[in-house]
């Protein structure tokens, strides 16, 4: 019950403050990360298993140290997960830096827009027009429905701190080094890959938990996602960003340039192209996937616990 309950007042603490303001342990995570790389990098794919397994294998070891210290006091136990789940989950800045992209928009600030976008995106945003904005902020909800919400109260339910950090640590390595570029095509090939295989049954749930989410169209999301998702580059991203396009009615995919290069991707869905009032829609959306996740997680804590 204590990591249940931990679960709960972590997302709690998430909808009210969103991500801690000062001293963030995955703002200071990725620090430790950068300077790792800078120190050890190779055009090599067994540097980079090494730098993987060092930095996600010592946020687990040290996740598992408070899991088992603490897990004879429930009340030491609940704080620890929910803290933890505090720090990992990201809805609430998901939901303000997307607004903030949407209010911009509703006053044709282009520059301002683009410039908000960079904090959610990893794509050039310097000449995309109002509607490709559009279409970015309700891709990267989408993507971060499952990956920032979703995923981390999937593991913190399965393994509890450590699976909260771990997670946490593997995804952020991802955003860091997880790149089809010259530099990272080698070195961050296996932080891409763990990512991957840590969010398959994550997204597939935020995939379901989206389908729940939107009752008048989840027939349409279930759809979309089964008809769309094989065809996207991310084994996961594809899931959720194709079961959103089904649930809103809109159309997700098309061309995006990263680093230079412009990549052609999917089209998921049947309808327009979002427009600005659809990233408030895709939050909405969101918000709901965030609290189905984690009475879900709760649920799934609870049940877990009880075989032990």
């Amino acid at each position: 019950m204590s990591r249940a309950a931990g679960l709960l007042l972590g997302f709690a603490a998430d909808r009210a403050f969103g991500d801690p303001q000062r001293w963030h342990p995955v703002a200071g995570f990725g620090q430790l990360a950068a300077e790792l790389e800078r120190r050890t990098y190779a055009d090599s794919r067994l540097r980079g298993v090494a730098y993987t397994a060092i930095l996600v294998g010592s946020v687990t070891a040290a996740g598992l140290v408070v899991e088992r210290s603490t897990r004879r006091r429930p009340v030491v136990h609940t704080a620890a997960t929910a803290l933890a789940t505090w720090v990992v989950l990201g809805g609430r800045s998901l939901g303000r830096e997307s607004a903030a992209i949407g209010d911009h928009l509703q006053t044709d600030d282009l520059d301002a827009a683009r410039q908000r976008l960079t904090h959610l995106v990893a794509r050039e945003t310097s000449d995309l027009s109002a509607d490709e904005i559009a279409r970015a902020v309700v891709e990267s909800v989408a993507e971060n429905a499952s990956d920032a919400v979703v995923a981390p109260l999937f593991w913190g339910a399965v393994a509890g701190v450590p699976g909260l950090v771990g997670y946490r640590a593997a995804n952020t390595l991802d955003a860091m080094v997880g790149y089809k570029n010259p530099r990272h095509l080698n070195f961050g090939r296996a932080s891409a890959r763990f990512d991957d295989v840590v969010n398959l049954p994550a997204a597939r749930a935020g995939g379901v938990l989206v389908a729940i989410a939107a009752p008048t169209r989840a027939r349409e999301a279930i759809r979309i996602w089964r008809r769309d998702a094989a065809a996207h580059p991310s084994p996961n991203a594809g899931v959720v960003e194709s079961a959103f396009a089904g649930a809103l009615g809109v159309r997700l995919g098309g061309s995006n340039t990263y680093h230079g290069v412009v990549e052609d991707r999917v089209v998921m869905g049947d309808g327009p192209a979002p427009a600005v009032a659809d990233i408030a829609r895709a939050n909405r959306l969101a918000d709901r996937v965030g609290f189905a996740a984690v009475l879900v997680a709760a649920a799934g804590a609870t049940a877990l616990g009880r075989t032990r």
